[in-house]
């Protein structure tokens, strides 16, 4: 508020018609006006992050780079899909997406793009942490028809001892209300029901009325080529149905805090991404595997 203050101020102060105005006031009055608003914007991305969970960035990238990144991302996951049982014959999580995983690791091109300093430096910022690692990536490609994605916390699944971990959410072409783009209700990383359970028709329903009867607004909207949205492990969130005949491709990529240590699995879950994600790492020691590299600073 103080900052806001300062703001409105400090711009009153620019158009203040001064007798005595001179060409080193009229430069001061700028810069304190620029700073102040600098300040008052980073002060809402802090703010958003910390109260809701999660925000999203506008025109983070170029549509020339989301075309071209999905052209080359479509032909990884091509070439890694295995999944050949037809949509209507699958359970609700198969029908929510193809999820090809690590794909940093198949194409130098693809690495490029998860290794982006530019989107580590965001997720540090969100963090407030002094640098990020790999955790994985993972495209999640709803198909023409595809499924909703439950109701569902990532952090679930991570054998991790900190909340310190984000995840870019990228849509890799205009996304659209039909096509089933994220949804998150924000604030929900504060509330503790809903936890233990697994993404699932199960998960879907009862956070569905667990969310319901909560103050957290829900934020579902198209996403313009170039937006990505951010969101922290513990943020309940979900997708529509693809009611379009075309796929809807998004690339993700999980951050975690640079000195994040290992914790004992707690279930299933967290014991496959130990064994899969970070191999070789020690419960209690900070996960420093060929598998998660630092990718910023």
């Amino acid at each position: 508020m103080l900052l806001l203050i300062g703001c409105v101020w400090s711009i009153q102060i620019l158009f203040y018609e001064d007798p005595n105005n001179s060409l080193i006031k009229v430069i001061v009055r700028i810069a304190s006006s620029i700073f102040f608003i600098i300040c008052f914007c980073s002060l809402g991305d802090l703010y958003f992050n910390n109260n809701f969970g999660g925000m999203i960035g506008k025109n983070v990238f170029s549509s020339i780079l989301i075309d071209y990144f999905n052209e080359t991302i479509s032909k990884v996951v091509n070439e890694n899909n295995i999944q050949k049982t037809p949509i209507e014959n699958r359970d609700t999580y198969g029908k929510a997406f193809l999820q090809i995983f690590n794909l940093w690791r198949e194409s130098e091109a693809v690495k490029s793009f998860c290794f982006s300093k530019r989107l580590a430096k965001i997720a540090s910022d969100l963090m407030e942490v002094n640098g990020v690692r790999m955790y994985h990536d993972q495209a999640l490609f709803k198909e023409a028809n595809g499924g909703i994605t439950p109701w569902h916390a990532d952090q679930y699944y991570w054998p991790l001892e900190s909340d310190k971990t984000i995840t870019a959410w990228i849509p890799l072409q205009a996304t659209p209300l039909e096509m089933g783009p994220l949804e998150f209700s924000a604030g929900s990383h504060q509330i503790s029901e809903g936890r233990d359970m697994p993404i699932s028709d199960e998960s879907e329903a009862f956070m569905d009325k667990k969310l319901r009867i909560t103050n957290f607004k829900t934020f579902v909207e198209p996403f313009d080529i170039g937006e990505v949205s951010f969101h922290s492990g513990w943020v309940f969130h979900r997708a529509g149905a693809n009611k379009s005949n075309m796929t809807r491709k998004v690339m993700t990529i999980i951050y975690i805090d640079r000195n994040m240590r290992l914790k004992k699995p707690e279930n299933k879950g967290q014991q496959n991404d130990w064994d899969t994600w970070c191999p070789g790492a020690s419960v209690g020691s900070i996960i420093n595997t060929p598998l998660n590299p630092i990718i910023y600073p």
